[in-house]
């Protein structure tokens, strides 16, 4: 479908993501040679919104698969309706005995995404697996997601083995609360997404906030790049960066002024000691900083 790095970076591009040439690089290998693509970064960078992008631009079904810890085979991949299972006892009895068969056949089946993901290869092309924040889940299953990313089948007992006929295009991301064992590392084309510099984010804005002025861009992306100079908690996102410029349009700001920036804080900073320590005269500094430059 894509011949190279620059159709690829123009496709995401097209569909309101701006990639950097070593994604694009790295989405072209995993289409090509059909590997995984393990992305890690800080929460906010896109991680998750570059599967979500990947679906739509190629026109396949996304499956989402939201980690936790105690994630486990029937959250994961699949789980018998044991309610429906005991009906159909109950009325085969009364008709004279049950058949196991009937029981454990696919009707009884409850699929869950891993599942899904494979299924879907069989029956209407291979979709984009999301495997969401991964390192939030335990080790056991980070072991088991590492059979499944070898052979990409999956056994069901009652059933037998179910096998993708074409494997889906995995997308998996971490935050890094935790390291991802080396032996899955090893099966995945990696990619570290960091925090956009100035051009990028201010790219980002305009498209994804078109309401925004130029000017308007332009000081709300000096501003958070100010603040992630910051020895913050957890400085800001791209997704807080757009959630504020959202929110600085929703209340008709056109400039950036210090009291909106103070009352609007808590859309930029999820922390209450972060919200203090910029509140008051650093953002006012911090604007008038901004502003400077605009003119």
């Amino acid at each position: 479908m894509f011949n190279s790095v620059d159709d690829v970076q123009a496709a995401l591009l097209a569909h309101e993501y701006v990639a950097d040439r070593d994604l694009a690089t790295t989405v072209l290998l995993a289409l090509k040679l059909g590997k995984p693509i393990l992305l890690e970064g800080e929460a906010g960078v896109g991680k998750t919104q570059i599967a979500k992008t990947l679906a739509e631009m190629l026109g396949r079904k996304l499956i989402r698969l939201q980690c936790y810890e105690g994630l486990d085979v029937n959250t994961t991949i699949y789980e018998w309706n044991y309610q429906r299972q005991l009906l159909q006892i109950r009325l085969a009895e009364s008709s004279g005995g049950a058949n196991e068969d009937d029981i454990f056949s696919e009707r009884f089946l409850i699929k869950r995404p891993l599942l899904q993901a494979i299924e879907a290869g069989q029956i209407g092309g291979a979709p984009v697996l999301l495997i969401d924040e991964l390192d939030r889940a335990d080790e056991e299953f980070e072991a088991f997601l590492l059979e499944l990313l070898s052979d990409f089948q999956i056994t069901i007992p009652e059933l037998g083995t179910i096998r993708a006929e074409e494997p889906p295009l995995v997308i998996i991301t971490s935050n890094r609360t935790r390291e991802v064992h080396d032996a899955l590392k090893r099966r995945c084309l990696y990619q570290w997404i960091d925090y956009p510099n100035a051009e990028k984010e201010y790219q980002i804005v305009t498209r994804k906030v078109p309401q925004a002025s130029g000017h308007l861009t332009y000081q709300i992306v000096g501003f958070v790049q100010k603040l992630r100079e910051m020895d913050l908690y957890k400085v800001p996102g791209v997704a807080e960066t757009l959630d504020w410029a959202a929110a600085l349009i929703a209340l008709d700001e056109y400039d950036l002024q210090a009291p909106t920036v103070n009352d609007t804080l808590g859309v930029l900073l999820k922390y209450q000691d972060d919200i203090q320590m910029v509140r008051g005269t650093v953002a006012s500094a911090i604007v008038e900083s901004v502003k400077g430059k605009a003119d």
